[in-house]
C-alpha cells in the first residue's frame, strides 16, 4: 500500500521568504527570476547571522572553541550537501560556484591532458561558463571544439551528439538543465554513451540542483558542478563533485594556506582531496547558509518541489500561449520551470523594463548563452523562471501585466 501524499501548505512556505513581501514601484513584487538566483528563506538568513554573531572564526586553523565550532559547521555543510547529491563528502570540493568548478576541471584535469588533435564536445544550449573555459584550454593545447545541436523543440539531437563522440574526443561537457530553454537533458543516458567510448563527462548542474532530486552516483558522470545561490543558499557558494581517481591525479588549481601538508622552499606536499583544491579562507558563513538551505529543501522534499514547479510551469505555459504575438522558445516534453519568450514587435529589454514598473521581475537579454541566441535568430529573449514559492495568482498577475505592457509597445 502506497503512503499517502504529504500535503504542503505552499502559502506557509512562501511566508518563509522575507523578500517576497516587499513592494516594487508601489506594487507587490512578483519575482520570476529564480533561474538567475533563488530567494533565501528565513532559516538561511538566520544561519548566516547566527554564525557571525556566535561562531565566527577561521576553519582548520585553531584549537579554541570558536575555531572548532566554525570548522564543524563548515564541514557539516559539506556532509549535508554530499547526502543531498548522493555522493561521498571527500569527493566534494567546496568552491564559489559552478563557474569556478568548471574552471577547476578545465585547468586541473583538461589542460595537463589534452593535446593537438584531441577534441572537446559541447552543446548548443550551454551557458558561457561551460563554453569559455574549454575554449581557453583548447587554445592552449591545440584541441578543437565540436558542437552538438538541438531540434526545433529545444531538445538535444542525440543521434548527432553520439555521432560526434569519435576517438579523438576526450571530454564531453553539457548542462543538465538549460537555463534558457528549460530542457532537461537525459544526462544518465548521455554519460553512459560517453563512458562506453572512454570519454570523460562534465555536467553543469546549476539549474538542476534547485529543482529536482539528484543522484549523481546514478548519473554516472565524471564531474558535476552546482551553484549554491540558485538553490536558496548564499551567493559565492557551490561545489564540484569528481570521481576520486580524478581528484587524486589532478594538481591543485590555486596555491596557499589549507591546501598543504608541509611547505619547504625545496618543495611542498599538498593536502589530500578535496582540501588540496580549497586554498585560503573559504566563504565559511556562506556554506553554513548553504547547509541550512539544503536542510530546508530536504525538509520540503525535492519530489514535492519538482511537482509544484511543474504545475506552475504548465499553468504559465497555457496562459502565455494565449497572449497574442507571443512566442515561447523551448517546448521539450521534459522541461524545468523556465519560459523564454518574445512578443512580436517588442524588444525583450523594453518588455522587462515595463514589467518591472508593474512589480514583475523577469530577466531579459542573452542569458549568457550567445551561441544559443544566434541559433534561435534573436539577440535576446525575456525569461520568466518559476520556483516553488511562486503562486498561480502571481502567474495570472504576470500575464495581465504582460498584456498591459504589450499594448503600450504595439
Amino acid at each position: 500500500m502506497n503512503a499517502p501524499a504529504v500535503a504542503i501548505d505552499w502559502n506557509a512556505v512562501r511566508a518563509d521568504f522575507p523578500l517576497l513581501t516587499r513592494e516594487v514601484h508601489g506594487k507587490p513584487l512578483i519575482y520570476l527570476d529564480s533561474a538567475n538566483t533563488g530567494q533565501k528563506p528565513e532559516a538561511v538568513i538566520a544561519a548566516v547571522d547566527d554564525f557571525y554573531r556566535r561562531h565566527n572564526a577561521n576553519v582548520s586553523r585553531a584549537v579554541h572553541a570558536l575555531g572548532t565550532e566554525a570548522t564543524e559547521a563548515y564541514e557539516g555543510a559539506r556532509t549535508k550537501l554530499a547526502k543531498f547529491l548522493n555522493v561521498r563528502a571527500d569527493e566534494l570540493v567546496l568552491c564559489s560556484g559552478t563557474t569556478f568548478a568548471l574552471n577547476l576541471v578545465a585547468y586541473s584535469w583538461a589542460l595537463p591532458r589534452l593535446r593537438p588533435g584531441d577534441a572537446i564536445v559541447l552543446t548548443r544550449m550551454e551557458h558561457h561558463a561551460n563554453i569559455v573555459p574549454w575554449q581557453l584550454v583548447a587554445q592552449r593545447t591545440g584541441a578543437t571544439i565540436k558542437v552538438a545541436e538541438i531540434d526545433e523543440l529545444g531538445q538535444l539531437d542525440l543521434p548527432q551528439l553520439y555521432s560526434l563522440l569519435t576517438p579523438e574526443v576526450k571530454l564531453l561537457a553539457l548542462t543538465h538543465v538549460s537555463n534558457v530553454l528549460g530542457t532537461v537533458n537525459p544526462v544518465r543516458e548521455i554519460c553512459r554513451e560517453a563512458r562506453k567510448r572512454g570519454i570523460v563527462s562534465v555536467i553543469d548542474g546549476s539549474q538542476a540542483a534547485p529543482h529536482r532530486a539528484l543522484d549523481i552516483a546514478a548519473i554516472g558522470c565524471d564531474f558535476y558542478a552546482i551553484t549554491g545561490h540558485k538553490m536558496n543558499g548564499p551567493t559565492g557558494t557551490g561545489a564540484l563533485w569528481a570521481r576520486r581517481e580524478h581528484l587524486a591525479q589532478m594538481p591543485p588549481f590555486l596555491g596557499g594556506g589549507e591546501m598543504i601538508k608541509e611547505v619547504r622552499f625545496e618543495g611542498t606536499v599538498f593536502n589530500d582531496a578535496p582540501h588540496k583544491f580549497e586554498a585560503g579562507t573559504p566563504n565559511i558563513a556562506g556554506f553554513v547558509g548553504l547547509g541550512a538551505a539544503v536542510d530546508y529543501l530536504s525538509a520540503l522534499g525535492m519530489n514535492h518541489i519538482e511537482a509544484r514547479e511543474q504545475a506552475l510551469l504548465d499553468y504559465a505555459t497555457r496562459a502565455l500561449s494565449e497572449v497574442p504575438g507571443l512566442r515561447i522558445f523551448g517546448r521539450a516534453p521534459e522541461k524545468a520551470a523556465v519560459i523564454s519568450f518574445l512578443v512580436e514587435g517588442a524588444h525583450a529589454h523594453d518588455l522587462a523594463t515595463l514589467l518591472d514598473l508593474e512589480g514583475v521581475a523577469i530577466r531579459s537579454g542573452h542569458h549568457c548563452a550567445h551561441p544559443l541566441m544566434h541559433h534561435l535568430g534573436v539577440p535576446a529573449t525575456c525569461r520568466a523562471s518559476l520556483a516553488y514559492y511562486n503562486t498561480f495568482d502571481e502567474v495570472d498577475a504576470f500575464v495581465a501585466a504582460l498584456n498591459k505592457v504589450r499594448t503600450l509597445l504595439a
